[in-house]
């Protein structure tokens, strides 16, 4: 949950920074992958939490209320500072990023599968052929005793 918070924390400050400077939310792209990657790591471990028997973490509902403080500040930033519309960009390119993730995360799950499968076959090839050479020795070798 820290290096969450600290991803958030210090995404926070370069996008802020980057609204304060006049700048596209394009230029802050990786700090906003940066912040909404870990802000849906905290939701989920927290979802997670709710589901279990032992209910919810103090600490972690209490860092999600802290984004919403940060996101609101963003808003009034962005609507204070930014150029018209920069909000409800901001909210697409949350989406975005957020799908992007999802995206990422289903590919590495199907290069793993992926993965595994051919290690399995090579295993069985692996397997098979060994098991055939060991018949073919012992078929061979019973011959000789003949």
């Amino acid at each position: 949950m820290l290096a969450e918070l600290a991803a958030i924390n210090g995404a926070f400050a370069i996008i802020k920074q980057t609204i304060a400077n006049g700048r596209e939310l394009a230029d802050a792209g990786s700090a906003i992958k940066d912040f909404v990657s870990a802000k849906e790591t905290l939701q989920a471990r927290q979802r997670k939490k709710k589901a279990s028997v032992f209910g919810n973490d103090f600490e972690e509902f209490m860092a999600l209320e802290k984004i919403k403080q940060q996101e609101a500040e963003l808003q009034s930033w962005m609507q204070l500072y930014g150029r018209a519309g920069l909000w409800p960009d901001w909210v697409k390119y949350q989406a975005q990023a957020r799908k992007q993730r999802q995206l990422d995360i289903a590919e590495r799950k199907r290069k793993r599968e992926e993965l595994i499968e051919t290690i399995g076959i090579f295993a069985l090839i692996l397997v098979s052929g060994l098991l055939i050479f060991g018949t073919l020795y012992f078929v061979a070798r019973k011959k000789t005793w003949l």
